[in-house]
């Protein structure tokens, strides 16, 4: 005798605070915010995929604002919903080019659309089977990058055509940091109408077996690390942005006094990488760090610092180039091997081609330039104590205590740093992004990947 698959109760895969607006109907908009590991984006894939099964008569969108992030993020979370509710892939008819997912029954379809110009989403109106549900994944970025609410109501009002009732947006986000961000202050208004719900879960609402140990212990170890980034991370409180970009860190805690460096310690280090911010009448710098992987930290190890303004002295690229390369020479004599990767401000060409001619035999590489990425990383480093800064490298340890954001951008949501006290930082940030698939492992497992 054949034995029946047993059926999966919605319970058994959603969190209890969902449970509520899994079958609500009459909410137009849900907004659900978290902090980490909230399990916004796993209640989207399932509710999408049980959309397409439930319902013969209504397909579902699912928009980022841009289409290079799609298939990496909500696609993937759309295909691991379908094995949540345990419904066979033969069932669905799924492509990558166009991405779509169809419950071939019914022919109802979950498509994936970036928002980069209004084109994007109008040809995606389905005339036979129309967009019961929304679903807008990294909502922030429609604030950041695009034209925020009146966005948001544009995409609306194009899906709500054709529907008769039922037709609903889900919108799924990490609030910012900033209580002052577009967003934060959007969600405000949002709360007010009567037909939105809003929902915050953070990890601690999720049932500690769906997370796994070393998940809560990551959110462990920057509560005792960081409590205020802990709550912003973890909790997705919006604590305020500290004046103070490097606030985490202390002199005390990590920098090292470089003449207790044994030859045995600097001779065991790993790869060492170079992060350079080029500068005409500002500063040009070097800051070189290697990997410690006895220590499990980036260990500063040298600095070079040149401002053409304070020495009175302009130097061309050719010039700076011939001292990175003496720079080089020194590492290598000193920790007896040669330097792994040189990241090089990406604005400097010139420099760049220079540095390639005189140092051929180490890979140069044009430095990526996010920088809100590439300080979150530094942040991380500092906060878990993965970061030691040498006695030497002293225009560093200066401009960590100096760097700053902008007060007046912090009042209108947007986080810019001033554009002083910064070059030495520039380099490290540089570095730390370039070496990041190396240094990253040294993290918490949950600190690992990136806010996206």
């Amino acid at each position: 005798m054949m034995q029946r698959k047993k059926q999966v109760r919605i319970s058994e895969i959603v969190i209890p605070k969902y449970l509520p607006i899994f079958n609500n109907t009459r909410a137009k908009h849900i907004i659900l915010t978290s902090g980490r590991a909230g399990t916004k984006s796993s209640y989207a894939a399932i509710k999408a995929n049980f959309q397409l099964v439930a319902d013969a008569h209504g397909s579902v969108v699912v928009l980022r604002k841009h289409h290079n992030k799609l298939r990496k993020t909500v696609y993937k979370e759309m295909l691991r919903g379908i094995g949540r509710l345990q419904i066979p892939k033969k069932k669905y008819h799924i492509t990558k080019s166009p991405m779509e997912i169809t419950y071939k029954k019914h022919n109802t379809t979950i498509y994936f659309s970036g928002s980069d110009g209004i084109d994007d989403t109008k040809g995606i109106i389905d005339e036979d089977k129309p967009i019961k549900l929304v679903i807008i994944d990294e909502a922030t970025e429609f604030f950041d990058d695009g034209e925020g609410e009146d966005e948001l109501a544009n995409i609306e009002a194009t899906f709500v055509r054709g529907n008769s009732g039922g037709f609903q947006m889900i919108y799924l986000y990490n609030p910012p940091k900033n209580p002052n961000a577009p967003i934060n202050e959007w969600c405000k208004k949002m709360e007010l109408r009567e037909d939105c719900i809003h929902i915050h879960t953070d990890y601690r609402d999720v049932p500690e077996g769906w997370l796994g140990q070393d998940l809560i212990d990551s959110a462990e170890a920057m509560r005792a690390a960081d409590l205020k980034m802990y709550r912003w991370v973890w909790l997705g409180e919006p604590t305020g942005v500290d004046d103070l970009i490097y606030y985490m860190f202390s002199a005390e805690k990590h920098v090292y006094p470089f003449e207790e460096l044994s030859l045995q310690s600097k001779e065991a280090l790993g790869e060492i990488g170079i992060g350079v911010d080029y500068g005409q009448q500002n500063p040009t710098v070097y800051e070189a760090f290697g990997i410690d992987y006895e220590e499990q930290l980036l260990r500063g190890i040298k600095e070079y610092y040149h401002s053409g303004r304070e020495s009175g002295k302009q130097k061309s690229p050719s010039e700076y180039a011939r001292d990175l390369k003496e720079f080089c020479d020194e590492i290598e004599r000193e920790y007896k091997r040669v330097a792994s990767y040189i990241f090089i401000d990406p604005s400097a060409a010139g420099l760049i081609e220079e540095v390639r001619r005189v140092l051929p035999h180490i890979p140069v590489i044009s430095a990526q330039n996010d920088v809100k990425l590439g300080i979150s990383r530094v942040q991380r480093l500092l906060t878990f104590n993965k970061m030691a800064i040498s006695s030497r490298q002293r225009m560093l340890i200066k401009e960590m205590g100096l760097y700053q954001y902008d007060v007046k951008s912090i009042e209108k949501g947007k986080e810019a740093p001033v554009k002083e006290w910064d070059h030495c930082l520039d380099g490290c940030r540089y570095l730390c992004s370039g070496m990041w698939h190396s240094i990253k492992y040294m993290l918490p497992m949950a600190e690992r990947g990136d806010e996206s």
